[in-house]
């Protein structure tokens, strides 16, 4: 490729080209030559020259220098530099080229001259050994059109949460790792000697006998599974080994809520506290607060009121949380984390484009995310006859303890999770001033279609990565369906925040989303509801939480019986005195 002054950065060409007006040196010029077919050139004249100024002069001067070096190269247009743009009559061979090119050099009055090359997109394929092996990253069936976002952002600036078993060392991760926590209270389920403590590092969850974790429990190794997650979130890339990461510019900080036995609700709720930025007794402050959260973890029973809390206060300081559904093959309503409001619910596709046979499925899904087949439905349970068709990431070889690090592929909601948690950095990194809510609406807002089916529902369908970074960086998430503006909520008083729908087909969805963020010091004094555009009204929120702050939710309304378009209100209402706050803002998503 030619040297060139052009990058195209994204989405937009720069260009840094000398101005008519100046005066370079020639040697500069000299180095410009033409290594590839050339159809144009750029002619930049001095400023005493009579073709800096003329058009008629630019063009008799390019139809002569032409023919001295037997082309018929003539005058096209003026660059907005003030250079003249030449046309050489079609594409010629270099050499050809640098005939008519060194009849401009040699006139005193041009200033410089050079080959109209071309410029790319930078992302490249990267050179990550494994990387063909990552069809989740690009395949145009079932991948999540990554590299089509990477020319955009990487991801850099973010901290990315890992709450999981801990990380265990393995040199595609390490330096993207960031410190993190240990919050495993109970020693034996720790295995590290003692309870919490400042070293995430993953002692393995093996189990050696069956029924040892309660009855049905089997014996197991020690699966790695939070090192698994955090390289599909970011894994380094372009480092000529392993896999790539989906956000690789960002950073990974492991928080270890899994050992022995599973982790307690306990101890996760501190772990979404801390990560997030909040204060836990006895832990030190997070240095390095994650904008974004993985739990690729759960069990059976609806969400609790301290799971909720947790993650309530999380996206109150700005960190989006991604959970997965859960492999059970069930409705993930039935599923904890996975059926808490307020997070990005995760379903699992293959590579077919279908649900995974295992996947969660169920109104409450968000968004669906390669998570891969190691086997089909039909094969015997246990075997692994597809492990291509799984989600290749980081692991260790040891079957307890640590041993050598390895690659290899795993399937599960907890590998879709990632996915997303990876597009979520992207975006933060892209767009800075997106809050969760915004996050989650561009994500389902520009999801594609399954190439396969879902039984039971997948949300808004496939994420797709290069389409959600280009909305936020180019258009408002929203779409212009928010309100920002502050309303006041006094004691005992009720007011209502506006937002009016246009160009929206026949009737609202029966998911549509509702994202409120109400700052207030004691939401059990607050009654929220939705009213849709012909005065009926959904509840969202009816004094509930006691003391706790802000309300910072997506809520999931039924509203396929209300007209799309029209004016829609939040209204709140104060029933107590003591405590007041304001609608900060609220959305959405249709």
């Amino acid at each position: 490729m030619v040297a060139m002054s052009v990058t195209l950065l994204a989405g937009s060409a720069t260009a840094s080209v000398a101005l008519a007006t100046e005066n370079p040196a020639a040697a500069p010029a000299a180095t410009v030559v033409p290594t590839a077919p050339v159809e144009n050139l750029i002619v930049g004249y001095k400023s005493s020259a009579t073709e800096a100024s003329s058009n008629t002069a630019a063009a008799d001067d390019a139809a002569a220098k032409g023919k001295k070096a037997g082309k018929k190269a003539k005058f096209d247009r003026r660059l907005g530099t003030g250079a003249a743009l030449v046309n050489l009559g079609g594409t010629v061979a270099p050499a050809a080229a640098a005939d008519v090119i060194a009849q401009f050099r040699a006139d005193p009055d041009v200033a410089y001259v050079e080959p109209d090359t071309r410029a790319y997109a930078m992302a490249v394929t990267p050179n990550d050994t494994e990387y063909a092996k990552q069809w989740d990253l690009f395949e145009s069936t079932a991948g999540m059109n990554v590299p089509g976002a990477w020319d955009k952002t990487t991801g850099s600036g973010v901290t990315v949460a890992v709450i999981d078993t801990g990380y265990v060392a393995h040199s595609d991760v390490a330096p993207n790792i960031v410190s993190g926590y240990d919050f495993i209270s109970t020693a034996s389920e720790a295995r590290d000697g003692n309870g919490r403590d400042g070293n995430p590092a993953d002692e393995g969850d093996w189990n050696a006998t069956d029924g040892e974790c309660g009855t049905g429990s089997k014996a197991s190794n020690s699966s790695w599974h939070g090192t698994h997650v955090a390289g599909t979130i970011a894994a380094a890339t372009n480092n000529s080994k392993g896999v790539a990461g989906i956000a690789y510019g960002a950073k990974i900080q492991p928080v270890r809520v899994l050992g022995k036995c599973g982790g307690a609700t306990s101890d996760i709720v501190d772990a979404i506290t801390w990560a997030s930025g909040g204060s836990v007794a006895g832990v030190p402050a997070n240095a390095t607060p994650a904008k974004v959260i993985n739990m690729s973890l759960g069990g059976p029973g609806a969400c609790g009121t301290s799971y909720q809390n947790a993650i309530n206060a999380a996206v109150a300081r700005g960190t989006t949380v991604v959970v997965a559904a859960g492999n059970s093959n069930a409705n993930a309503s039935g599923y904890s984390p996975a059926s808490c409001n307020n997070v990005i619910n995760v379903a699992s596709t293959n590579r077919a484009g279908e649900r995974s046979y295992y996947s969660n499925f169920g109104s409450i899904i968000d968004i669906a995310a390669p998570g891969g087949e190691t086997r089909r439905a039909t094969d015997t349970p246990g075997t692994v006859t597809t492990p291509e068709n799984a989600i290749l990431s980081t692991l260790n070889a040891g079957t307890t303890t640590p041993g050598a690090e390895i690659y290899k592929p795993y399937q599960g909601t907890s590998m879709a999770a990632p996915h997303i948690a990876g597009l979520a950095a992207l975006l933060k990194s892209a767009n800075t001033s997106l809050t969760p809510a915004q996050i989650e609406s561009a994500i389902k807002t520009n999801a594609r279609p399954l190439a396969g089916t879902c039984t039971g529902g997948c949300g808004a369908g496939l994420a797709d990565a290069a389409a959600t970074v280009a909305a936020v960086t180019s258009t408002p998430p929203t779409s212009g369906r928010e309100n920002t503006t502050d309303y006041a909520i006094a004691d005992n008083a009720t007011v209502e925040s506006p937002i009016t729908v246009t160009g929206v087909t026949g009737n609202a969805p029966a998911a549509l989303k509702v994202g409120v963020n109400i700052v207030h010091s004691y939401i059990g004094d607050l009654k929220v509801d939705l009213v849709a555009p012909d005065g009926s009204v959904y509840n969202l929120h009816n004094r509930s939480g006691g003391s706790t702050a802000n309300i910072n939710q997506v809520y999931t309304v039924n509203a396929s019986s209300e007209v799309a378009n029209g004016t829609w209100k939040l209204r709140v209402n104060d029933n107590a005195g003591g405590d007041t706050g304001k609608i900060d803002s609220w959305n959405l998503t249709f």
